[in-house]
């Protein structure tokens, strides 16, 4: 690969804020999500083409090198993100609230306004699990199991405590930082057979969703304390073998409400208590949190200590955009930028 990019600016787009980038190494080219269209670019910033027509809310992205494809959650609900996206695009949602995997063929993305229904671009798998915690009600009244609020993080990597093993697919919860709430100070991490997952993928039509889909094959919880909206991105690290991880700061008190934790991949799940009074499977922290904050729009890991993270900005013109830029890691400061390269 040639001489990485020490800045990569991602343009002024108008369908609201950076979500998250992915990156093809091999071939020199960066993806970005900004909520409602997917951007192709190279790395000297030149714009390829763009994926438009989602009506729900793309978040965290990560391309999978072994079938070139990008990975990104989306969203199809009714709370205060979808009502958003209603007035911005125009166009009102299906009554019911649905969460897929979009996988996406960026191959095919080779100019610009492509739609993500009509050019064979894109195809989504069903999360019926995220589904029923978004839509249930608990005996007391309360709405939403474990607070969650939907999915956003997403990230390829080997099942945690194996770093030898298949790639999956994580998917990460969002999760409500209400702060009245106790259930909500766990994060849960799902995981999804990527095989599975390309198998039961249907073309989009998000005016009335489908339910072709998968349960996941495992779920973790990872106890960061609370969040706000739950794990924003998330990243493995094959450097570390550590999966990165980058949220909102939570607002509970009795918490250090850290903006980035670190999951340490070499240690193998245990079995605990989460909530409810229920047992899951729990996942290790590397350490108890850093202050590092950046990562929540846009984090990539290329595998040798070097990392790209979003700096994201809007504009005067209400349009958003970002600086990605290039960081190393650093084992007593955790991530420093790399000013020349």
């Amino acid at each position: 690969m040639a001489k990485i990019p020490t800045t990569i600016n991602t343009g002024n787009w108008s369908e609201g804020h950076i979500q998250g980038i992915a990156v093809d190494k091999k071939n020199e080219l960066i993806y970005y999500c900004f909520t409602t269209v997917l951007v192709k670019a190279k790395f000297d910033g030149t714009v390829i083409g763009w994926v438009k027509g989602f009506i729900g809310h793309l978040g965290c992205i990560d391309f999978n090198d072994d079938d070139g494809k990008v990975y990104a959650s989306l969203e199809l609900k009714h709370d205060s993100i979808g009502t958003s996206i209603e007035k911005n695009t125009g166009v009102k949602l299906a009554s019911e609230n649905a969460f897929y995997i979009a996988i996406i063929d960026v191959d095919k993305i080779t100019g610009p306004d492509m739609d993500a229904e009509k050019d064979e671009v894109v195809k989504t798998t069903y999360l019926p699990k995220v589904v029923e915690w978004y839509d249930a009600v608990l005996p007391d009244g309360t709405p939403h199991k474990y607070a969650v609020s939907g999915i956003d993080g997403t990230g390829v990597g080997p099942v945690f405590g194996d770093a030898n093993g298949t790639k999956k697919l994580m998917v990460a919860c969002g999760i409500y930082g209400d702060n009245n709430r106790e259930d909500n100070d766990f994060n849960i991490i799902m995981q999804y057979d990527l095989k599975s997952l390309n198998e039961s993928s249907l073309t989009p039509s998000q005016l009335t969703p489908h339910h072709s889909g998968i349960e996941p094959e495992e779920i973790y919880f990872l106890y960061t304390g609370n969040t706000d909206w739950g794990i924003q991105n998330l990243e493995y690290d094959e450097y570390t073998g550590n999966w990165l991880v980058a949220v909102y700061r939570g607002h509970k008190e009795q918490f250090k409400n850290y903006p980035f934790f670190i999951i340490d991949g070499k240690v193998k799940p245990r079995s605990e208590k989460v909530t409810y009074g229920e047992t899951g499977k729990v996942l290790t922290l590397f350490n108890e949190g850093i202050s590092f904050n950046r990562g929540t729009t846009g984090m990539y890991s290329f595998g040798d200590g070097l990392y790209y993270f979003s700096h994201d900005y809007r504009n005067e013109d209400k349009t958003f955009a970002s600086n990605i830029r290039l960081y190393k890691f650093d084992e007593k400061e955790s991530f420093l930028p790399v000013e020349n390269n």
